[in-house]
């Protein structure tokens, strides 16, 4: 693997890395070396966690190095031996000015992301890189446990209690295996993830909990989901040492919510319950026990002394709360150290907290273990968290006790407010043993900056958070409390034909988009959102994803479009799959929509989802299941939310305290309200453009994205691309013609077909294998082989590349009535016979050949020059215009047919401006006779080997005094022959055996100089018919001219099939883009009226006034008159 030195440090890179990748390793590096905390935004598809393991594991290296380097020179020294054969930085002390020296000194790596599955594509990363660390992943008993008795509980908390039990009594066989098993060699030397884990467990009936733990001790670096750094209750459960470690957070987006709600808890009085009908049936089991003279209360080892006080410490903990009269929609705050005060009005004190707490321990560990009925308790769970979370800390004098109890509250508000809810929670059976509605006591955190601070003050070498959304990058910093002393906002590995960006302020009619409180329910607001994401969906191919800011405005949104035809329209193109609030439903949803997807047959789908759910966090659309991404508006936070509007009134609190860490400014309540919208939508639209070739379009439905402060707050990626437009004719113009560059450029992995065994020969290979790029990530290149487009999308008409070799124009135009001349026209020049055999070509080989094109040289030279010439902006050969007939060309000519087949093949293999070349050479020397100046022009075809035969294919081309001299130049340059023949120099008018001047068959000079000629229609027509006759030949002729061959092919291909089939919605998915592109071109949408059948007119009318931003009642076709009677008044 190629391998870089970066600020002194020698990183292994599985690949050269880009610019913007090196600028982030360089970060990162710096970070580890001086010892400071860091802050790095790299969007995803940049290969960001692949940058952060090597760079990481590259700087251990380097300091493990330093170490030994150490060591060695001090042994040298006292041997009297030079030094000066060993590198550099042996012995160089850190660059934090500490002197480790032992190998037990070279800090741990802690990688922690949000979930295991995230945690899992980290580890596949490391898999593919050159280092070997230890690892070793952490989880929770739920997903590591392998006991069958363990895993029967109901609750985690009980799984815990009940494992621990085991253990205690090494009644467990599995973890009595973990001493022999944990090393093991295939499991210390390997790179494994939790299911690895859990494989090696089964195998070897060794606890997979317990083995992890075990590698922990040794580990270089440990992986674990962040709440297990976050919640102090779980690192002291992993006993997680962090005194010198570096702490990586990826996927730090979510961060600072983890933060505060690992520091927070609500006590419901359900819990409450819970509570004390579990220390009453363990009181009454204990009477009926003495009753019969058993008082050993069976392995509990807690005094029932105790048990009874704990049950009245629970009980005045109940009246406490209830005696706070609370309204239903109003609660009551106190200050974050009024905790204590309602606390120790329960008997729960410091001096109590540690009694309390091994009671509780004993009685829930007791209670797991009890064969029989199952007995919830949960609430005694939650009491001992609670317990443990507000009395945190060491022993404490009495005198120092309240400013430690200030300075832990804080960041803290004490809330008191009704429960409201309607059912019972999680179906519990004591949830009904309160006959009213009881007061819930929360206690929530208002700062991330709290967990950080702890999580600092544990002697951690640094901390580095990283994400691919965490713009604004000030403010986010600010939260954590901490300081940052590098930061880094990274640029994209993609290039400006790979993203378009649009804010849509209004929609078809004019209307203006808003998801505003007082606008989200307008039916015209509604209204006017469906009609644009119906032509959306129309001109975005494969999947597209659309984002509401909640639930409850998608769920009301759908229903509207239900009613009023906008899901009709938009399911006739693309079917909807709606994002469930359930997770099993999900997995479900989401499988539908990546089935239809990938679907051959079908043209995409939608997945309609939330802001912050489930779909914007993490999910990959990479490729066709994400090639849009619609916001539907900004996702404000619930602002009537108690907990809102307590973080908004904490916020401007500190601010008035000024109470900001030295170098940050703490943000406003109002500004945090804002900020936490922009985040969400900049998760959303990270959705699309998931790796260095990928592409997609992020539309911004909403009026206040077009204001700048709002674009503002984009990721710096995006900024630079926004577009905002008057019209939105003008967006479904520049849309199509994103997606047909970007589709030509960059035919990536496309929908994969089931391939049909008769379309491929015996032993010929079926499919390819997909390369993955530089940025791409490792594991995601891991898939099933899928077919490489060589042919645009199949389910988006629009984007449609295939030819037809029929007479096309005159064949539908003859069944709409129109009696069209039918022309004969011939090749002016072997270059239009090349356009039409390519054209000929590629319709009949469009199906079998776009199996295996990929597989071709000639089809990678053609995709290489396809590139280059769309980088190189508009093309230079301008081809003569489709003609509708190719008898033109006799295919009994065995001459003509070579130069069709050499053409072909050199347009194939030259890039545009070789082809140019070529071309000017061969127009030059049809004009001047100079077989000089054209050998001249060709040379480039002489200087490879594998042009050659290029070389020798122009010889058909030379005329017929000129093949003998050709020929021998051609035997001189590329030592083989043209196969010159005597014969070759007579002229075909010269020949014994004549030519036919009857104009079927065309000889070298026709193909060269003979100007195509219409032939008059011989029979009679009326003035009518001939108005007529020219205006639809002028239409046709303006359709040609605005459109060139290739659009002219697509539009009359789709006007047949709509004579076909009726399918209105496929002929206008493929019309409105084709005639949108430019201004100019309206008219012609509006004269295409007259192709649409009878039935269709009315809604074709409907759509022409929502793009051209008419009112109802004006007609297109008056607006059409009255611009020509403009034009020609002007003239």
């Amino acid at each position: 693997m190629p391998s870089l030195t970066l600020d002194g440090v020698r990183v292994e890179f599985p690949f050269t890395p880009y610019e913007c990748q090196k600028d982030y390793m360089m970060k990162v590096i710096e970070c580890l070396k001086n010892g400071v905390n860091g802050i790095l935004e790299s969007p995803t598809g940049t290969g960001k966690t692949l940058c952060l393991l090597c760079a990481t594991l590259g700087w251990r290296e380097h300091f493990k190095d330093g170490i030994l380097g150490r060591i060695i020179a001090e042994r040298l020294k006292e041997n009297n031996t030079s030094a000066d054969n060993f590198p550099e930085s042996w012995g160089a002390s850190s660059e934090d000015g500490s002197m480790p020296t032992s190998c037990s000194d070279v800090p741990k790596i802690i990688y922690a992301s949000r979930t295991h599955s995230q945690l899992t594509q980290v580890v596949n990363e490391l898999k593919n890189t050159s280092y070997k660390p230890k690892v070793s992943v952490l989880g929770s008993r739920e997903q590591l446990c392998i006991n069958p008795e363990v895993m029967r509980q109901e609750s985690n908390h009980l799984k815990v209690h009940l494992c621990r039990a085991k253990v205690s009594t090494r009644s467990c066989v599995f973890y009595n295996n973990v001493e022999e098993k944990s090393t093991d060699k295939g499991l210390v030397e390997q790179i494994v993830d939790v299911e690895d884990l859990v494989k090696f467990g089964n195998k070897h009936r060794a606890c997979p909990y317990y083995l992890s733990r075990a590698l922990k001790q040794q580990a270089d670096i440990i992986f674990m989901p962040y709440n297990y750094l976050l919640d102090p209750k779980s690192r002291r459960a992993q006993s997680i040492d962090l005194a010198g470690s570096v702490v990586i957070f990826d996927e730090a987006h979510n961060v600072e919510r983890t933060c505060e709600e690992s520091t927070s808890f609500d006590m419901t009085p359900y819990d409450l319950a819970s509570a004390i009908n579990a220390l009453t049936r363990l009181l009454n089991d204990h009477v009926q026990e003495a009753s019969f003279a058993d008082t050993s209360s069976q392995g509990l080892k807690t005094d029932i002394q105790v048990v009874a006080k704990l049950k009245e410490a629970v009980l005045k903990l109940e009246a406490a709360i209830e005696s706070f009269e609370v309204s239903e929609d109003k609660g009551i705050t106190r200050p974050g150290i009024f905790i204590y005060e309602l606390l120790e009005k329960a008997h729960l004190t410091y001096d109590t907290k540690e009694a309390m707490s091994e009671a509780l321990e004993q009685i829930i560990g007791y209670l797991a273990g009890q064969p029989g009925i199952f007995l919830n308790t949960s609430g005694l769970q939650k009491l001992l968290d609670i317990i443990q979370l507000v009395f945190c800390g060491k022993e404490l004098a009495q005198k120092d006790r309240q400013m430690v109890m200030e300075t832990n509250t804080a960041h803290f508000k004490v809330h008191i407010h009704k429960d409201t809810q309607k059912k019972q929670k999680n179906g519990d059976p004591w949830a009904s043993s309160t006959k009213k509605p009881g007061n819930i006591l929360s206690y929530w955190c208002f700062s991330p900056g709290f967990s950080m601070q702890d999580l600092k003050s544990q002697g951690v070498r640094c901390i580095i958070l990283t994400s691919g959304t965490l713009s604004p990058l000030s403010s986010f910093a600010s939260e954590m409390r901490i300081p940052f002393s590098v930061s880094l906002e990274n640029s994209h590995v993609i290039e400006r034909d790979q993203i378009f960006v649009s804010v849509i302020d209004q929609g078809p009619d004019r209307v203006p988009l808003s998801s505003a409180f007082d606008r989200r329910f307008n039916p015209e607001n509604m209204s006017s959102l469906g009609n644009t994401v119906v032509n959306l969906t129309r001109i975005v191919p494969n999947g597209l994803l659309l984002f509401f800011p909640s639930f409850y405005l998608m769920d009301k949104t759908l229903e509207f479009w239900r009613d009023k035809g906008h899901a009709n329209q938009i399911e006739s193109v693309k079917p909807i799959f709606v994002e469930p609030k359930g997770k099993g439903a999900f997995a479900e949803a989401i499988e539908g929509y990546y089935t239809k997807v990938n679907d051959f047959q079908s043209r995409g789908a939608i997945f309609a989802a939330v802001c912050r759910g489930k779909a914007s966090e993490g999910l990959d659309f990479t490729n066709t299941f994400g090639r849009g991404v619609i916001v539907t508006g900004l996702p404000f936070p619930p602002k009537m939310d108690p907990r809102i509007i307590l973080k908004m009134q904490f916020l401007d609190e500190m601010n008035r305290k000024q109470l900001a860490v030295p170098g940050q400014k703490l943000l406003t309540g109002q500004e945090w309200y804002r900020e936490q919208a922009f985040r969400a939508v900049n998760q959303a639209i990270g959705r699309v453009i998931r790796h260095k070739d990928d592409y997609g379009a992020i539309f911004l439905c909403d009026q206040r994205f077009k204001s700048r402060d709002a674009q503002s707050q984009l990721p710096s990626w995006v900024r630079p691309y926004v577009r905002s437009y008057d019209k939105f004719g003008n967006i479904v113009r520049d849309v199509c013609q994103f997606f047909r560059v970007a589709q030509k450029m960059r035919p990536v992995l496309e929908k994969n077909p089931a391939p049909d065994p008769s379309v491929f020969p015996a032993g010929s290979c079926q499919s390819s294998v997909p390369q993955c790029s530089a940025a791409t990530s490792y594991a995601a290149c891991k898939m099933p082989s899928i077919q490489k487009a060589k042919m645009l999308d199949v389910h988006t008409s629009t984007l449609k590349r295939r030819r037809t070799d029929e007479d096309t124009e005159y064949a539908i135009f003859k069944q709409y009535g129109v009696q069209t001349q039918k022309s004969k026209i011939k090749p002016t020049n072997l270059f239009e016979a090349l356009e039409r055999v390519e054209r000929q070509c590629e319709w009949r080989g469009a199906f079998g050949q776009a199996m295996q094109s990929n597989l071709s040289t000639l089809s990678l030279q053609n995709d290489k020059r396809m590139e280059e010439m769309m980088r190189g902006g508009k093309r230079k050969i301008n081809l003569v215009q489709e003609q509708p007939s190719v008898s033109g060309l006799a295919p009994g000519n065995r001459k003509t047919s070579i130069a069709r087949c050499f053409l072909v093949d050199l347009k194939s293999s030259l890039s545009e401006v070789n082809f140019e070349q070529i071309h000017q050479a061969l127009q030059s020397y049809k004009q001047n006779d100079n077989l000089d100046n054209l050998l001249s022009g060709t040379s480039l075809l002489i200087h490879d080997p594998h042009t050659y035969r290029l070389f020798r294919g122009l010889y058909p081309f030379v005329r017929p005094h000129h093949r003998k001299a050709f020929d021998e130049k051609c035997r001189e340059l590329t030592g083989t022959s043209c196969g010159y023949e005597a014969k070759h120099s007579i002229r075909k008018d010269e020949k014994s055996s004549g030519a036919s001047h009857s104009g079927d068959q065309p000889t070298e000079a026709k193909l060269d100089e003979e100007q195509p000629k219409l032939e008059e229609d011989k029979e009679t027509e009326t003035a009518d018919d001939e108005l007529q006759r020219r205006n639809r030949a002028v239409f046709l002729a303006d359709m040609r001219r605005a459109l060139g061959p290739d659009g002219s092919v697509q539009l009359y291909r789709a006007i047949y099939a709509y004579k076909m089939t009726d399918n209105y919605e496929n002929l206008v998915t493929t019309a409105v883009p084709l005639l949108t592109e430019k201004d100019e071109d309206f008219s012609l949408l509006i004269k295409f009226t007259n192709v649409i059948r009878p039935h269709h007119k009315k809604q074709y009318k409907a759509m022409l006034k929502e793009l051209m931003g008419l009112s109802a009642n004006t007609d297109p076709g008056s607006r059409e008159q009255t611009e020509t009677e403009n034009r020609q008044s002007t003239a």
